[in-house]
C-alpha cells in the first residue's frame, strides 16, 4: 500500500506542477477565465453578486496566487513536504476544480475551464472526468497523508518553487509570458493562421435501422434507404476545422479595412488596451523607437477612436481591433508587435522596449 500511496503522490505532484506551470507563465489568461466564472456566478447567484463582482475585479491578482499555488503544491507533493497540510490543500484545490468543471459542463456556461491554460484545450466533460480521476487518486494521498516520509531538503525545494512560481508570474504580468501558447506568438504567421485548415470534416451519422428498429452510428453515409433512415449527424473534429485566428481585423475611423495592409512589408503594431494607463515615459520610449525606424507604425485599440485622449502622442494611425483579439495579442496593457509580411518577428512590453538595432536585426534575420 505504501508503494501505491507514493505512486499516487508522484502522479498528482507531476500533474499539479505541469498544470500550474503552463498557467503561471501566463496568469493574465487564467485571470480572464476566472473573471468569466465570477461574472457567470454573479448572474446565476444574484444573492452573492456583490461578492462575485469584487472577485471579478481582483481576478488578475487571484490568478497569480492561484496559479503559483498550484505549482508550489505540486513540488511539495513530489518532495513529501508537510504532507498532512499539503494533502488538505490538494484536496481543497481538486474539489474546487471539480466543481468548476462540472458547472461548465452541466450548465454549458464556460465552455473552456482553462485547466491547462492556453497550452491545451479540453472539452468541459473531458475536464470534469479528468478531475474525478484526479480526485480519486488524491483521496489515496489524503488517506495516507500522515504516513509519508519527508524527503531531505523538501522545505528548501518548496521555498525555491515558491520564488520561481511567483517570479515567473510577476515577470509575465509586467513584461510578457516567457512561453506564448497563443497564435500571436513570435515566429508565427498571422495570415497563414487565418486561412482554412484544409482538414476534412469527420462526420458521424445516426441512422434508424428499419429492420432492427434501432438507431446505429456510422462515419459513412448509408445509401440503402430501404433499410436505413437518416436521423442526424455531428462533426467530430469541429474544433480542428476553423483557422486558429478568425477575428483579427484592423479598421480605420471610417470603417475601412486595413487588415491586409498590416501584413504588408514591415510593420510595428502598437497594441493598446487602455490609453489612460500609459505613462508619459512609455509614450516617449515608443515614439523614440518608432522615429528611429523607416517603416510604418500602426496603433491597434478597441477604444472608440474619436474618444481616445492623447492618441496623437503615439506614433502612427489608430485602428480599431476587437477587444478579445487585443487581449490575446497583448498580455500587458501596451505591447509592441513587430511584423514582417505578417510574421511575428518580435514582441515586447512597453516596459522593455528594444533598441532600433535589435528591431532591425530581427527584421533582417
Amino acid at each position: 500500500m505504501r508503494l501505491i500511496a507514493n505512486i499516487a503522490r508522484i502522479l498528482v505532484g507531476l500533474e499539479f506542477v505541469f498544470s500550474g506551470f503552463v498557467k503561471v507563465v501566463d496568469p493574465y489568461g487564467t485571470g480572464l477565465k476566472l473573471q468569466e466564472y465570477f461574472e457567470v456566478f454573479s448572474v446565476d447567484l444574484p444573492a452573492f453578486s456583490g461578492l462575485f463582482e469584487i472577485f471579478a475585479h481582483q481576478s488578475q491578482l487571484l490568478s497569480l496566487i492561484f496559479c503559483a499555488t498550484e505549482l508550489i503544491v505540486g513540488v511539495a507533493l513530489l518532495f513529501s513536504f508537510k504532507m498532512p497540510t499539503t494533502a488538505w490543500v490538494v484536496l481543497g484545490l481538486i474539489t474546487f476544480f471539480t466543481f468548476l468543471t462540472f458547472y461548465s459542463a452541466y450548465f454549458n456556461k464556460v465552455t473552456d475551464c482553462g485547466c491547462f491554460g492556453d497550452f491545451l484545450k479540453l472539452e468541459p466533460w473531458t475536464s470534469f472526468y479528468k478531475d474525478i480521476l484526479s480526485l480519486a487518486v488524491i483521496l489515496i494521498i489524503f488517506w495516507f497523508r500522515r504516513r509519508y516520509n519527508e524527503v531531505p531538503f523538501s522545505g528548501s525545494a518548496t521555498f525555491i518553487a515558491t520564488i520561481v512560481a511567483f517570479g515567473i508570474g510577476i515577470y509575465a504580468k509586467r513584461y510578457l509570458p516567457v512561453l506564448d501558447f497563443l497564435p500571436y506568438a513570435k515566429g508565427l504567421s498571422l495570415p497563414e493562421q487565418m486561412k482554412p485548415t484544409g482538414i476534412k470534416p469527420i462526420i458521424e451519422y445516426t441512422f434508424l435501422d428499419k429492420k432492427a428498429n434501432s438507431e446505429i452510428e456510422s462515419i459513412e453515409y448509408l445509401m440503402d434507404t430501404a433499410q436505413y433512415k437518416y436521423v442526424s449527424s455531428i462533426v467530430l473534429n469541429q474544433d480542428k476545422l476553423s483557422p486558429k485566428i478568425t477575428d483579427y481585423a484592423a479598421t480605420d475611423i471610417e470603417g475601412n479595412d486595413f487588415t491586409e495592409e498590416s501584413f504588408t512589408g514591415n510593420k510595428l503594431l502598437v497594441v493598446v488596451k487602455k490609453f489612460e494607463k500609459i505613462t508619459p515615459e512609455e509614450i516617449s520610449n515608443i515614439n523614440g523607437l518608432s522615429k528611429s525606424l523607416d517603416f510604418e507604425s500602426m496603433i491597434l485599440t478597441s477604444s472608440i477612436i474619436n474618444n481616445i485622449p492623447d492618441a496623437d502622442k503615439l506614433p502612427g494611425t489608430v485602428y480599431n481591433t476587437d477587444e478579445k483579439v487585443l487581449k490575446a495579442m497583448a498580455r500587458t496593457n501596451c505591447v509592441l508587435v513587430l511584423l514582417k509580411d505578417g510574421i511575428v518577428k518580435g514582441k515586447w512590453s512597453s516596459h522593455n522596449i528594444p533598441s532600433s538595432n535589435k528591431v532591425l536585426e530581427l527584421i533582417n534575420h
